[in-house]
């Protein structure tokens, strides 16, 4: 995740981004990053050889799989239908957020105020929450805004940054366990510490620790969050009007989940840690696709998008403003066709009876 923090800004810490630090875990280190598939291929490879033991389990998706065809028809609906996603999102990271959205074909609006929110839900397909940079007021809005778009069934996107960081950003995120959104998209730690926020664990098999690192820098592998994010999605699930949520865990190799059903998405760049704004960005393009299509493909298109226009973003870039730049021009320019062919490694689960009591 690549947040950082200001003591000095207006209403504390500002977190300006997230998940997309922890794909940096295995590369930190390095004073460059090769203008080739270098680190991609590192990734994958990476990935298949912590799995060896595993390899029974895990399947790739076919390539007629109907999984597929919904992720291509999503992606070709928002080009198509320009649906609009408004954002509460930080100040910080609100310009690329907006721009990742017209540039997959959606349309934004950014708006901080209860009633700007609740004016634009009539006309949205979806909307999108994150809460890294706060300000005083949020505490109360966010409640309000949460729980009307509960009222409404509103489908909206949150993204949980810095879960577990002080008080204030606390209790934002527990007034929303009454008011649940449709996905969350976060990095391991967040999820972890989301999970814990809500007390969505058993306490036998609790293993969580008051003094987990969370949110600003990923501590925790996505491996690590597995159970915690089927856990999280079958919550979301049984609060859900239709019975549909997702989680989505971004890392070295994404993990998208329904509960139910838990994919690991190979690829990407390492350079999406050298910018701010790539998860933020991120889930706004997700809300964008959940305006059309169910939470677990909204997830999985986004995802797959941003790991191939990362990918043919780093083959063009001399370093990050360049990788920025040319980043957008990806979004816009890789095709459905490509985002359905993505490499998609299925991971069955045991699914567990949802509760939204907890």
């Amino acid at each position: 995740m690549s947040d950082s923090a200001n003591p000095s800004s207006p209403g504390g810490a500002v977190i300006a981004d997230d998940a997309y630090r922890n794909h940096s875990n295995a590369s930190d280190d390095q004073d460059d990053i090769d203008r080739d598939d270098t680190v991609r291929d590192d990734y994958d490879d990476g990935y298949t050889a912590d799995h060896d033991d595993a390899s029974q389990i895990l399947s790739d998706v076919p390539p007629h799989d109907e999984l597929r065809t919904r992720i291509r028809q999503a992606v070709e609906a928002v080009k198509t239908t320009r649906p609009l996603a408004p954002s509460f999102t930080n100040f910080v990271t609100m310009n690329l957020v907006a721009n990742a959205q017209l540039a997959v074909g959606g349309s934004a609006a950014m708006s901080l105020i209860y009633d700007e929110v609740v004016d634009m839900t009539a006309i949205a397909g979806a909307s999108y929450v994150n809460v890294g940079t706060l300000q005083p007021f949020y505490r109360e809005e966010l409640a309000k805004i949460s729980q009307f778009w509960r009222e409404q069934s509103h489908h909206w996107v949150l993204d949980p940054v810095g879960a577990g960081a002080g008080s204030t950003r606390t209790a934002i995120l527990e007034s929303f366990k009454t008011a649940p959104p449709t996905v969350v998209r976060a990095n391991a730690s967040e999820i972890l510490a989301l999970c814990d926020i809500w007390k969505l664990h058993d306490d036998a098999d609790d293993t969580s620790t008051a003094t987990r690192p969370a949110g600003v820098e990923s501590v925790d592998d996505v491996d690590d969050a597995l159970d915690a994010a089927m856990t999280l999605a079958r919550f979301l699930a049984a609060a859900a009007p239709d019975g549909k949520a997702a989680v989505a865990v971004s890392g070295a190799v994404d993990l998208v989940t329904d509960g139910t059903h838990a994919y690991r998405l190979p690829g990407g760049s390492a350079m999406m840690t050298r910018i701010t704004g790539a998860g933020c960005s991120l889930g706004g393009v997700l809300a964008c696709y959940l305006a059309v299509s169910d939470p677990l493909t909204a997830a999985l298109a986004a995802s797959l998008l941003y790991n191939r226009a990362s990918e043919r973003a780093e083959r063009t870039s001399d370093g990050p403003g360049t990788f920025q730049s040319a980043f957008l021009d990806a979004l816009y320019a890789v095709n459905a066709d490509e985002v359905a062919a993505s490499p998609i490694v299925a991971v069955p689960a045991e699914p567990t009876e949802p509760s939204a009591d907890r």
